[in-house]
């Protein structure tokens, strides 16, 4: 094992063909392919490379494979649960899945009512299995709050399964945006600018307003100027209206944490008065 202080992409490549995996987050992953020394050939040794913290992009998934020839392994679990589910080598990946479900965990999507939805419909992730922790220390009424009568643990995660039983993360119940009455799944949106070349992440959040309850909005993290409005023109092509961004702001660097996730929770207090 070869341990680093911090994340330095030139040094990690130094170390890469001394070994056989890598774990990481997406934003190591992203730097690794913006240093200009990162080849096919240094990661010759490399048996796996897995993602996990923090959604994978598509884009970074499928850059990544042309470079190296290899494919990212995502996997999903939580601190309360371990692993949930996950990708395997050598079989059929879709970029931007977390994988099938793993053996002996049970796992469904219910809607706000504690039901299942159907196939490729959003809902909240339930899991239960020995993996799953017993209870909260000392927090009965937690507990009781966040598992269901038939033990299921709520992760206050959403996702969808799809028809082949693939699990996508769409994003956590509490960055969802209620706006005018409607759910809006910032993920979605999401998806669709970080399509474009020169944006290097896009982060879609709700802020306060006084008609619609919650509004809509964009922030981008890009080293290049946009047209903000032949953007939003393009997403009006794609998304019902309540869902367009009202307004679309551009950063050089979107707030992370250690993990490389973005903290949507600054950004919503730092633009909340904005619209």
């Amino acid at each position: 094992m070869i341990w680093h202080h911090s994340f330095k992409a030139d040094k990690v490549i130094k170390d890469l063909h001394k070994s056989t995996v890598m774990m990481g987050v997406p934003t190591f992953y992203t730097r690794l392919l913006s240093h200009p020394e990162f080849t096919k050939e240094c990661v010759s040794q490399m048996r796996v490379f897995i993602s996990g913290s923090a959604p994978l992009l598509k884009e970074t998934f499928n850059h990544f494979k042309q470079k190296t020839g290899q494919e990212i392994i995502e996997r999903y679990g939580l601190t309360e649960t371990g692993i949930l589910s996950s990708s395997v080598i050598k079989s059929p990946i879709k970029p931007g899945s977390v994988g099938k479900v793993l053996e002996n965990i049970s796992l469904k999507i219910c809607n706000e009512s504690g039901k299942d939805v159907g196939v490729n419909e959003t809902g909240e992730v339930y899991a239960k299995g020995k993996n799953v922790f017993k209870n909260y220390w000392n927090l009965p009424e937690k507990t009781e709050e966040d598992f269901t009568p038939e033990g299921y643990f709520k992760t206050g995660d959403v996702a969808k399964l799809d028809n082949d039983g693939y699990l996508f993360i769409v994003g956590r119940s509490k960055d969802l945006i209620i706006t005018g009455g409607l759910n809006v799944y910032p993920k979605e949106i999401e998806d669709i600018l970080n399509e474009y070349p020169d944006i290097n992440e896009a982060a879609v959040i709700g802020i306060p307003h006084d008609d619609f309850g919650e509004a809509v909005i964009a922030i981008i993290e890009t080293e290049i100027e946009f047209d903000k409005d032949k953007l939003l023109q393009t997403l009006k092509k794609k998304f019902a209206s309540f869902k367009v961004p009202k307004d679309i702001y551009f950063v050089k660097e979107l707030p992370r944490n250690t993990m490389g996730k973005i903290q949507k929770n600054i950004l919503r207090e730092t633009y909340k008065e904005l619209v």
